[in-house]
């Protein structure tokens, strides 16, 4: 099977998301969602879906699907895994790894924010 569009990715994206109590879709070139401050998924320039895990999902995931570390500007991305294709092709399988990576993501210790305070 062909590889998905970049657009036929972010639609399922958006699913995913919208699914999702709380959660919202951030970013215009780089699509992303962040909870507390950390981000915890994106869609790449390529097209490809990568979410971040738990290291027990994450390792959990990676054997699964045999899924890559997720590259970016040469770069390893500590906790992140890329989505297989075969995945995209099920909706309510990806639906329930991505409700995992939500949960990780609520776990993590709040970012503080970078914004200047306007008074």
């Amino acid at each position: 099977m062909a590889k998905r569009s970049r657009d036929d990715v972010l639609k399922i994206y958006d699913r995913l998301i919208a699914g999702t109590t709380g959660f919202e879709r951030k970013g215009k070139t780089t699509p992303y969602t962040s909870i507390n401050g950390n981000m915890c998924s994106f869609v790449d320039p390529d097209g490809q879906l990568c979410l971040r895990f738990s290291d027990t999902d994450l390792a959990t995931f990676q054997e699964r699907f045999a899924a890559p570390p997720v590259l970016q500007y040469g770069r390893v991305m500590k906790g992140y895994a890329a989505v297989p294709e075969a995945l995209l092709n099920d909706e309510p399988a990806l639906a329930g790894w991505f409700e995992r990576m939500v949960a990780n993501a609520r776990a993590l210790k709040p970012k503080p924010t970078k914004r200047k305070r306007v008074n």
